[in-house]
């Protein structure tokens, strides 16, 4: 019953600017790690950025200095804000996260978005 929805896909022009997020909900009773994955036709899904419980992050090294991952704790959603955004980046992306569910006992297990697309393009 745990449920990842995501928005914020579209097309923009290279060097534009996107913000994608993700918002979890249903019988939750903690949330891990929550990252953004991205999947180009024929290449393999590939992490974008993560950031942990208390904020900490990691980011591909194609991304680093252009993107950045935030998490809102409170409200249970994670976004990803895309500067210089180039043609490179087109991909479907996801929405990731670690969590616990309140009426199934046992670990973390990770949830996924249903995707959204970006798609840059001159």
């Amino acid at each position: 019953q745990v449920q990842l929805v995501e928005s914020g896909g579209g097309l923009v022009q290279p060097g534009g600017s996107l913000r994608l997020s993700c918002a979890a909900s249903g019988s939750i009773f903690s949330i891990g790690a929550m990252a953004w994955y991205r999947q180009a036709p024929g290449k393999q899904r590939e992490l974008v950025a993560r950031i942990s419980p208390r904020g900490s992050t990691t980011y591909a090294d194609s991304v680093k200095g252009r993107f950045t991952i935030s998490r809102d704790n409170a409200k249970n959603t994670v976004s990803l804000q895309m500067n210089g955004l180039m043609p490179e980046d087109t991909a479907l992306y996801y929405c990731n996260a670690d969590i616990q569910s309140r009426n199934w006992a046992g670990p973390y297990l990770g949830y996924w978005g249903q995707g959204t697309q970006v798609t840059v393009s001159s």
